[in-house]
This record gives C-alpha cells, sequence and structure tokens, in this order.
C-alpha cells in the first residue's frame, strides 16, 4: 500500500489517502495487523486544521522512528524549514534508506 498523508493536495492514482498524523498511524496499524505490505508513506508537512489531529506529519517519524518501523519516505512538503527537519530525522534513523 502506498499512504499519502495531506490535508489539501490530491493523492496521486494508487494511493490511500489520509488527512491527519493519527488517520495515517490507523491506516498503517490495519495494515500491519493484516499483513499488508506498505511500499511508501508519502507526506506532506503542515496539516493545517489536521494537526489537531495528531499533530504536523513529523509526528508521524516521530512515532514510527519510537517503533522502529521504518518504512520508505518520500516527503512533498512546500514548507522547506519542515522538509530539512523531516530529512533530517530521516537521516538519523533512516540511514539505510537515505
Amino acid at each position: 500500500m502506498k499512504i499519502w498523508l495531506d490535508d489539501l493536495r490530491v493523492a496521486p492514482d494508487g494511493y490511500e489517502t489520509t488527512k491527519s498524523v493519527n488517520e495515517a498511524i490507523d491506516l498503517i496499524e490495519e495494515c500491519e495487523q493484516n499483513g499488508e505490505e506498505i511500499e511508501v508513506l508519502d507526506l506532506d508537512h503542515d496539516l493545517g486544521d489536521y494537526a489537531y489531529d495528531g499533530g504536523d506529519a513529523i509526528k508521524l517519524l516521530d512515532y514510527l522512528a519510537e517503533r522502529e518501523t521504518f518504512y520508505p519516505v518520500e516527503i512533498h512538503t512546500a514548507n522547506p524549514v519542515g522538509r530539512e527537519n523531516m530529512y533530517r530525522m530521516l537521516d538519523r534513523y533512516w540511514p539505510d534508506l537515505y
């Protein structure tokens, strides 16, 4: 499964859409329980009003790092500071992938 986390942009074909961190976590956990492969997480950073449901998307990276579940991640945010912070996390916790 390919998971798209963004509060505004429409997901590309072949992706499952989530708008909040908690919604993305629920979908990830559902995939894990069902043995479904997670191919990629494609993340925005700023989630607007949906940030009230788990924070901005960097919080999803926090959650994954704490669990040591290092799925492939793509970042499509337009926020340059948020992007750099997210890449810093990927460099630190996903060293074999980035």
